[in-house]
């Protein structure tokens, strides 16, 4: 299947008592992108916000891929999506890249999504009746084992980008990190034969489609996951 379109997530930082904390948002239970998923705020990028970015035609002039105009796009729908989810506001100009996450092709509906990181801008956050039912600031860590003890359900990219951020000390570490390093894009790949475990590999993983690239047979990059336990793995 396809990319259908494109989407932004931004994780939001603030400096709490115990470290660094995110905040996530709890989606309806029942309906809805990701049911019941704690998830960052976001959401797909809508053709007025290649418009807001500069770029009238979201498809290029003549259908050329363009990945800065949808780089450009995805920061200004960031901020619109995190506004009409939590009633916080951000520019654009205040997000920094983070990375970029493709689906596996099994995925139901595949968008091809930028993550982005921000700094906490104050003010209170005002949920979306219709969108969200809860919220949360959490420690990375904190987060993590709500998932493994099934009081918090996650999603890959989400779980990944936790388990990376449990290593920052503060959010001014978190944000020059990201500014400092490449935009990584992890192009999903789910495995077969490892059930009843899902695993999905990227870039750098031995069972990855461009092995060859991985470093040899024991390289891991990968999510394994079984009911609430997760292991995310990168040699």
């Amino acid at each position: 299947m396809t990319l259908v379109g494109t989407a932004a997530t931004v994780v939001l930082l603030r400096d709490g008592t115990a470290g660094l904390e995110v905040l996530l948002l709890e989606r309806p239970r029942h309906t809805g992108t990701f049911a019941g998923a704690w998830v960052f705020p976001g959401g797909r990028v809508d053709p007025e916000d290649y418009e807001a970015a500069g770029y009238p035609e979201p498809d290029g002039a003549e259908g050329t891929p363009n990945p800065g105009r949808d780089l450009a796009a995805a920061r200004v729908a960031g901020t619109r999506e995190t506004a009409e989810e939590t009633g916080l506001l951000l520019p654009p100009d205040s997000l920094t890249d983070l990375s970029c996450w493709i689906p596996p092709l099994q995925a139901p509906k595949r968008l091809k999504t930028w993550f982005f990181l921000a700094e906490y801008p104050g003010g209170e956050v005002r949920l979306n009746p219709g969108e969200l039912i809860d919220s949360a600031w959490l420690t990375p860590a904190a987060a993590l084992a709500r998932h493994r003890g099934g009081r918090m359900l996650l999603v890959a990219p989400t779980f990944v980008t936790l388990t990376a951020l449990q290593h920052e000390p503060n959010t001014a570490s978190a944000l020059a990190h990201a500014a400092a390093g490449p935009v990584e894009t992890f192009s999903s790949r789910l495995l077969d034969g490892y059930e009843p475990d899902a695993v999905i590999t990227w870039h750098g993983d031995a069972e990855y489609p461009d092995a060859a690239a991985a470093g040899g047979s024991g390289a891991r990059h990968r999510l394994t996951m079984r009911g609430s336990q997760w292991r995310y793995e990168r040699s």
